[in-house]
């Protein structure tokens, strides 16, 4: 079987997978709605006032985004390594062709999938509950991906250095609820100290919002980076950070159990 089918089969495996658990599937897509609803529609934007959440709606879209680019890849890779190892299954795949790197990019695509149909019923329901006005911008789509693929390479890496499923989730909820927060998602930069700017910069989840923010929101005025179009720049060191991601992530997955 070539790559590509071997890539192709367990695509469809990891889909099959995902579908079966319907527990996982509802929350997958509940967890979003739910905080759009909370901080879109009960809470709401003040851009005249003072607070959290002063920026005029459209501002927050990479937020509501980003918390399926970066929440779902992270748990559900961060898991489903860990499920595999105490399943001993990756002995098993050690005597197939497939390798490392062809099972993480299988894993990539089914999240790809997933988070892209969470990110259309995002979208919509940003701008139904909170009016946001934002453009539908093509960029939309690799920022999405290129985002999936960097968190699923961090994820996998979280799967093969903690003990269990449950280590897993709770590695990673201890690193996406900072970085959600404090990588100019909800909270912009200039409402944090200054000396945490650098720190801010070390986010990939921070070039995700500020390139999404770009492409999105215009009038958010988004700096150009060296000259270059926001939205082409921040895709960039993005997809830089994103390959040297996964690269980890696929070096890290163990052969042996």
């Amino acid at each position: 079987m070539s790559r590509v089918g071997r890539v192709r089969a367990e695509t469809g495996a990891g889909w099959r997978s995902f579908v079966r658990r319907r527990t996982a599937v509802f929350f997958t897509f509940f967890f979003p709605v739910i905080l759009i609803v909370i901080f879109g529609a009960l809470v709401r934007t003040d851009p005249t006032g003072e607070g959290l959440f002063t920026e005029p709606a459209a501002y927050y879209v990479p937020g509501y985004l980003a918390v399926v680019v970066l929440f779902t890849p992270l748990s559900r890779m961060g898991s489903e390594v860990a499920r595999h190892r105490e399943g001993n299954r990756f002995e098993k795949l050690a005597t197939t062709p497939l390798t490392r790197g062809e099972w993480l990019l299988a894993q990539t695509v089914v999240n790809a999938v997933i988070i892209g149909l969470a990110s259309v019923l995002i979208l919509a329901l940003v701008v139904l509950l909170t009016g946001a006005e934002i453009v539908f911008s093509p960029w939309l789509v690799p920022y999405v991906l290129v985002g999936v693929g960097c968190f699923c390479g961090v994820g996998a890496v979280l799967g093969s250095y903690t003990g269990s499923q449950d280590g897993a989730i709770a590695a990673s909820n201890a690193i996406g609820l900072p970085l959600l927060f404090l990588s100019e998602t909800f909270i912009a930069l200039d409402q944090l100290p200054g000396w945490f700017e650098p720190l801010v910069n070390l986010s990939p989840l921070t070039y995700f919002a500020r390139g999404v923010r770009a492409a999105t929101y215009p009038q958010s005025g988004a700096p150009p980076v060296a000259g270059v179009d926001p939205a082409i720049a921040n895709l960039a060191i993005l997809a830089v950070v994103a390959v040297v991601a996964f690269a980890l992530g696929a070096r890290s997955i163990p052969r042996t159990d």
